[in-house]
């Protein structure tokens, strides 16, 4: 596909990866020559140096010619008329990244009118992601599928588990719970595991499970369940916003600290259920008279990863039951990981992974569409979620008579409402959804996980 991206910030860098390692043939416009050339250099596109909300500037990258335009400059109203000017000149699809929270209230709308096929909030989408793992603390992450019916849970064995030794033949004996693991990382290595895989105490690993069945798995193997019941949280931003009206909604009791004063008056006429502090969250004095020793949850949001990362630390070192961390820059990931910090969101990737997903639909005109894509393991497998059509050529067939490629498992299949943990008997039929975890490459399509 012919894509233009308009903005090349962090966010603009990692889809210019990601699409390029997809094969598509990118097209960068930014303000910036320096910009420009530097993203041309590192990943082999073309690039345009100009205002991407003029009509001339988008003619000279090839509007004409183009199957997708996605705009995420730092500003909404750019993204928003650079789509409205590319559906006009080139007829081509849209999307447009908007963090302020007036629109994200109005995406709906603004979708609609503006012929939008994507809107991206990714401080909302962020928020929701931090959300799920404060109300299930056990969890490193969590990825929804079957419109939240179906959950992916990644966490750590922790040591002297029950599961230290055990291979997963023995899991559904011994534990008497029906779960699929899906995925097993061990010393950065990730692999999609068979019946004679060993676990061990720090391995992660994913696993699916119907939510009863979760609970009780959870519950066998001496990992706490309950949400937490405070949250404290470092910087005010619009992820610390939205993600304070969720928990608020849930329950939670949540207090900011926020060091900008005219921010801290904004937040609180925002949020009058929440706590709000004006200080320095990196006050180590601030953070222990606020009461962090007595707080199950923590959420570094301010604007720098190493303040981020030492306040995490802290918040570890007084034993807080969930720490969340913000990272913006993934290159750092393996240091980062080293550390064990728990839970780390990358707001840019999560933004990236709804758009690539979008593109994967755009590229499928037949058969199975994916729904939903999530990254997983420093990119080392995916999980996809697929809409099953009548071109399936592998509908009505028992799995066990499936020949799979090596790389690729079936997870669960939601069929009409129910989530289904598949097995040799089950079939895959027409309407369903099925998520697949692979380690293969670009696989668009359901079809791809077989052998030809």
């Amino acid at each position: 596909m012919n894509i233009i991206v308009v903005g090349c910030g962090k966010v603009g860098a990692k889809l210019c990866a990601d699409l390029c390692r997809e094969g598509h043939d990118v097209t960068v416009v930014d303000k910036s020559d320096s910009v420009v050339n530097q993203i041309c250099d590192r990943f082999d596109v073309m690039g345009f140096s100009g205002n991407g909300a003029s009509y001339q500037v988008l003619q000279e990258a090839g509007i004409v010619h183009a199957d997708l335009v996605i705009a995420v400059t730092g500003v909404d109203e750019v993204n928003l008329l650079v789509c409205l000017i590319a559906r006009k000149a080139g007829h081509c699809q849209t999307i447009a990244r908007v963090q302020n929270p007036e629109y994200n209230q109005e995406a709906g709308f603004l979708k609609e009118e503006l012929g939008l096929a994507l809107v991206i909030n990714q401080e909302f989408t962020s928020a929701q992601e931090v959300a799920r793992v404060l109300k299930f603390p056990s969890a490193i992450e969590i990825n929804t599928f079957a419109k939240g019916k179906a959950e992916l849970l990644h966490f750590r064995i922790p040591k002297d588990s029950v599961l230290d030794g055990m291979n997963l033949n023995e899991l559904h004996e011994r534990l008497k719970c029906h779960v699929l693991v899906c995925t097993r990382e061990r010393d950065n290595e990730m692999v999609i595991p068979q019946g004679n895989t060993v676990l061990r105490s720090g391995d992660v690993i994913s696993i699916v499970a119907p939510g009863d069945e979760q609970t009780e798995f959870f519950r066998r193997i001496g990992l706490n369940t309950h949400a937490v019941r405070n949250v404290m949280i470092a910087g005010g931003g619009d992820i610390a916003y939205y993600l304070s009206r969720i928990l608020i909604r849930s329950g939670i009791q949540v207090k900011i600290i926020e060091k900008e004063l005219s921010r801290c008056e904004q937040l609180a006429d925002l949020l009058p259920k929440a706590t709000i502090i004006h200080g320095d969250a990196s006050d180590k004095e601030l953070l222990v008279e606020e009461g962090i020793a007595r707080t199950e949850g923590f959420v570094a949001l301010t604007g720098i990863d190493e303040e981020n990362v030492i306040l995490s630390l802290f918040a570890r070192s007084m034993g807080i039951r969930k720490i969340v961390t913000k990272v913006d820059r993934s290159a750092f990931a393996e240091v980062f990981d080293q550390l064990d910090l728990d839970t780390m969101i990358a707001p840019k990737n999560i933004t990236a992974e709804h758009i690539v997903t979008y593109v994967r639909a755009m590229q499928n005109s037949f058969g199975s569409n994916i729904e939903t894509l999530h990254r997983m393991m420093d990119d080392q497998a995916e999980a996809l979620e697929f809409l099953i059509r009548d071109s399936f050529a592998h509908k009505n067939i028992p799995l066990r008579d499936m020949k799979f490629r090596q790389g690729a498992l079936v997870a669960c299949i939601s069929r009409k409402g129910k989530v289904i943990l598949p097995r040799g008997d089950d079939r895959i039929e027409v309407g369903d959804t099925a998520v697949v975890i692979t380690s293969l490459k670009g696989v668009s399509d359901i079809d791809d996980i077989f052998e030809k």
